[in-house]
Protein backbone atom coordinates (compact mmCIF):
# COMPACT_ATOMS: atom_id res chain seq x y z
CA UNK A 1 0.00 0.00 0.00
CA UNK A 2 1.71 3.01 -1.43
CA UNK A 3 -0.43 6.15 -1.12
CA UNK A 4 0.66 9.42 -1.00
CA UNK A 5 1.04 10.88 2.72
CA UNK A 6 -2.50 13.44 3.27
CA UNK A 7 -1.71 16.51 4.48
CA UNK A 8 -2.12 17.15 8.04
CA UNK A 9 -4.72 20.02 8.87
CA UNK A 10 -2.65 23.12 9.87
CA UNK A 11 -3.92 26.44 11.55
CA UNK A 12 -6.26 28.29 9.63
CA UNK A 13 -7.45 25.70 7.85
CA UNK A 14 -11.11 25.11 7.33
CA UNK A 15 -12.27 22.77 9.83
CA UNK A 16 -13.75 19.83 8.02
CA UNK A 17 -17.41 18.74 9.17
CA UNK A 18 -18.41 15.88 10.41
CA UNK A 19 -20.92 13.91 12.53
CA UNK A 20 -19.97 10.83 14.39
CA UNK A 21 -21.59 8.86 16.71
CA UNK A 22 -20.09 8.35 20.67
CA UNK A 23 -19.95 6.11 23.75
CA UNK A 24 -23.89 6.82 24.50
CA UNK A 25 -25.15 6.37 20.91
CA UNK A 26 -25.97 9.98 20.37
CA UNK A 27 -24.17 12.20 17.30
CA UNK A 28 -21.62 14.69 17.91
CA UNK A 29 -22.01 17.35 14.56
CA UNK A 30 -18.87 19.57 14.21
CA UNK A 31 -21.09 22.24 12.78
CA UNK A 32 -23.68 22.27 15.74
CA UNK A 33 -20.81 23.64 17.74
CA UNK A 34 -20.05 26.65 15.63
CA UNK A 35 -19.19 29.40 18.31
CA UNK A 36 -17.48 27.21 20.61
CA UNK A 37 -13.98 26.06 20.69
CA UNK A 38 -13.52 22.39 20.07
CA UNK A 39 -10.85 20.10 20.98
CA UNK A 40 -10.76 17.19 18.72
CA UNK A 41 -8.22 14.45 20.85
CA UNK A 42 -7.38 11.39 18.56
CA UNK A 43 -6.14 8.63 20.02
CA UNK A 44 -5.00 5.12 18.18
CA UNK A 45 -7.07 2.88 19.98
CA UNK A 46 -8.91 1.93 22.96
CA UNK A 47 -8.09 -0.41 25.35
CA UNK A 48 -5.07 1.06 25.63
CA UNK A 49 -2.83 2.35 28.51
CA UNK A 50 -1.87 5.87 26.77
CA UNK A 51 -5.11 6.30 25.37
CA UNK A 52 -6.66 5.62 28.12
CA UNK A 53 -4.98 8.65 30.13
CA UNK A 54 -5.11 11.02 26.80
CA UNK A 55 -9.10 10.77 27.62
CA UNK A 56 -9.17 10.36 31.24
CA UNK A 57 -6.97 13.84 30.75
CA UNK A 58 -10.32 15.57 29.47
CA UNK A 59 -12.43 13.87 31.54
CA UNK A 60 -10.42 15.32 34.56
CA UNK A 61 -10.54 18.81 32.92
CA UNK A 62 -13.86 18.91 31.40
CA UNK A 63 -15.20 21.57 33.60
CA UNK A 64 -11.98 23.84 33.25
CA UNK A 65 -12.07 23.55 29.00
CA UNK A 66 -15.72 24.70 29.36
CA UNK A 67 -15.19 27.50 31.03
CA UNK A 68 -12.77 28.29 28.36
CA UNK A 69 -15.33 27.74 25.92
CA UNK A 70 -14.28 24.60 24.60
CA UNK A 71 -16.03 21.36 24.16
CA UNK A 72 -13.72 18.53 24.14
CA UNK A 73 -14.05 15.14 22.24
CA UNK A 74 -11.79 12.26 21.84
CA UNK A 75 -12.13 9.94 18.40
CA UNK A 76 -10.73 6.67 17.59
CA UNK A 77 -11.69 4.17 14.87
CA UNK A 78 -13.37 1.99 17.55
CA UNK A 79 -17.10 1.38 17.07
CA UNK A 80 -19.53 3.07 19.35
CA UNK A 81 -20.44 0.21 20.98
CA UNK A 82 -16.44 -0.75 22.40
CA UNK A 83 -16.09 2.55 23.27
CA UNK A 84 -19.22 2.70 25.58
CA UNK A 85 -17.67 -0.53 27.65
CA UNK A 86 -14.35 1.29 27.51
CA UNK A 87 -15.65 4.31 29.00
CA UNK A 88 -17.53 2.51 31.72
CA UNK A 89 -14.13 0.72 32.57
CA UNK A 90 -11.89 3.95 32.37
CA UNK A 91 -14.43 6.19 34.31
CA UNK A 92 -15.34 8.31 31.63
CA UNK A 93 -19.16 9.48 32.37
CA UNK A 94 -19.35 13.13 30.33
CA UNK A 95 -16.66 13.29 27.54
CA UNK A 96 -17.87 12.36 24.42
CA UNK A 97 -15.59 9.27 22.70
CA UNK A 98 -16.40 9.30 18.94
CA UNK A 99 -16.38 6.69 17.01
CA UNK A 100 -14.59 6.97 13.80
CA UNK A 101 -15.47 3.86 12.62
CA UNK A 102 -17.16 3.29 9.58
CA UNK A 103 -16.33 4.40 6.99
CA UNK A 104 -12.84 3.14 8.79
CA UNK A 105 -11.21 6.55 10.05
CA UNK A 106 -12.88 8.63 7.81
CA UNK A 107 -12.52 11.67 10.05
CA UNK A 108 -8.96 11.25 10.86
CA UNK A 109 -8.52 10.87 6.91
CA UNK A 110 -10.11 13.95 6.18
CA UNK A 111 -7.57 15.89 9.20
CA UNK A 112 -4.75 14.23 7.59
CA UNK A 113 -4.10 11.92 10.46
CA UNK A 114 -4.70 8.57 9.79
CA UNK A 115 -2.16 6.27 9.90
CA UNK A 116 -2.72 3.79 6.55
CA UNK A 117 0.68 1.59 7.55
CA UNK A 118 -1.84 0.67 11.09
CA UNK A 119 -4.64 1.25 10.30
CA UNK A 120 -5.87 3.80 13.06
CA UNK A 121 -5.10 7.43 13.34
CA UNK A 122 -2.21 9.54 15.07
CA UNK A 123 -2.34 10.19 18.60
CA UNK A 124 -3.31 14.43 17.95
CA UNK A 125 -5.36 17.48 19.34
CA UNK A 126 -6.93 19.60 17.16
CA UNK A 127 -8.16 22.80 18.17
CA UNK A 128 -10.94 24.08 16.28
CA UNK A 129 -12.07 27.76 17.01
CA UNK A 130 -15.57 29.17 17.30
CA UNK A 131 -15.36 30.28 13.14
CA UNK A 132 -14.93 26.24 12.36
CA UNK A 133 -10.79 27.22 11.85
CA UNK A 134 -8.14 24.78 12.77
CA UNK A 135 -6.45 27.02 15.64
CA UNK A 136 -4.29 24.39 16.66
CA UNK A 137 -2.60 20.52 15.46
CA UNK A 138 0.27 19.28 17.13
CA UNK A 139 0.99 15.44 16.65
CA UNK A 140 2.63 13.39 19.46
CA UNK A 141 4.29 10.07 19.83
CA UNK A 142 1.91 6.99 19.40
CA UNK A 143 3.51 5.73 22.73
CA UNK A 144 2.86 9.26 24.92
CA UNK A 145 0.13 11.25 26.88
CA UNK A 146 -0.45 14.60 25.07
CA UNK A 147 0.10 17.63 28.10
CA UNK A 148 -3.59 18.49 28.30
CA UNK A 149 -1.62 21.25 30.30
CA UNK A 150 -0.22 22.86 26.52
CA UNK A 151 -3.80 22.61 25.09
CA UNK A 152 -5.23 24.55 28.38
CA UNK A 153 -2.28 27.54 27.50
CA UNK A 154 -3.81 27.60 24.01
CA UNK A 155 -6.80 28.16 24.76
CA UNK A 156 -6.04 31.13 27.37
CA UNK A 157 -4.09 32.67 24.71
CA UNK A 158 -6.70 32.83 22.34
CA UNK A 159 -9.25 34.34 25.12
Amino acid sequence: MNEAPTRIVQPGDHAANFSLKDQKDRTFDLLEHMGENVLLSFHPLAWTDYCAEQMKSLEDNRSLLESLGTTAVGISIDSHVCKRAWARQIGISETPLLADFWPHGAVARMYGLFREFNGFSERANVIVDKNQKVAFVKVYPVHSVPDIGEVIRVLEERR
